[in-house]
């Protein structure tokens, strides 16, 4: 059933006000509006794995450093705005391509019509990337960074600079997960919760990669799931 503000779509699905500006609002407001409810939601998914990472950072520079608290605190806010300020930019492409998408899907039939099933293949392949060599080799760098005890020049730019390369290696270790989440509705409450436990148990448990790999068979299952709606629908 279409949540309450939605348009029933050819196809059996349901398309968010999120991706279209409302009565009367221009795109610029409305990607505005997209960006900040993004932000705010990536820092609620990112926060419980992040914040390890923003205490190791804290305590290796203290110690490579001798600088005190006072200023080292800034410093790892600044590496905390440079990792969000990744995921901004990611939200900017997000909304521009979900919204072109999905303007495109309102002036062609056919297109809404396929959506749910390219919805159930882009699950099942995030699904596959989480068994992938790639998949592990960002994975390791976040899991690296978590565990990794060294830190960057306590400077305003090593900081930044760190948090920034922190954020994009984030970015593409979570694709898929992300894919999953906005496929599901951004808004949807259990897939936000689902999609946080799976990042934060593959960045902090012990068995990092099996974690990652028991998401996956997961994800497949979603994705074939939904292919198999599609196909019954259509």
């Amino acid at each position: 059933m279409p949540a309450m503000g939605d348009m029933p779509m050819p196809g059996g699905w349901s398309l968010s006000m999120t991706w279209v500006p409302m009565c009367g609002q221009k795109w610029p407001r409305a990607a505005a509006s997209f960006v900040g409810m993004w932000l705010v939601m990536m820092i609620a998914m990112m926060l419980p794995s992040l914040a390890p990472v923003l205490w190791r950072y804290h305590e290796a520079a203290r110690a490579t450093s001798g600088t005190g608290d006072r200023r080292l605190a800034p410093l790892t806010a600044l590496v905390s705005v440079g990792y969000f300020f990744v995921w901004t930019v990611a939200g900017v492409a997000v909304f521009a391509l979900g919204a072109a998408t999905m303007a495109l899907a309102l002036h062609f039939p056919a297109l809404a019509h396929a959506i749910p099933f390219a919805a159930g293949i882009a699950v099942l392949i995030a699904g596959v990337v989480q068994f992938r060599a790639w998949k592990a080799r960002y994975l390791a760098c976040c899991r690296c960074t978590f565990m990794n005890q060294c830190a960057p020049p306590a400077r305003a730019r090593s900081a930044w600079l760190h948090g920034v390369r922190l954020g994009v290696h984030c970015c593409y270790c979570c694709a898929g997960l992300t894919a999953v989440l906005l496929i599901n509705g951004i808004m949807d409450l259990y897939a936000m919760a689902f999609v946080t436990a799976a990042i934060t148990a593959e960045r902090l448990a012990p068995a990092g990669e099996r974690v990652a790999r028991a998401t996956g068979v997961v994800v497949i299952a979603m994705g074939m799931t939904m292919i198999a709606r599609a196909i019954a629908f259509g």
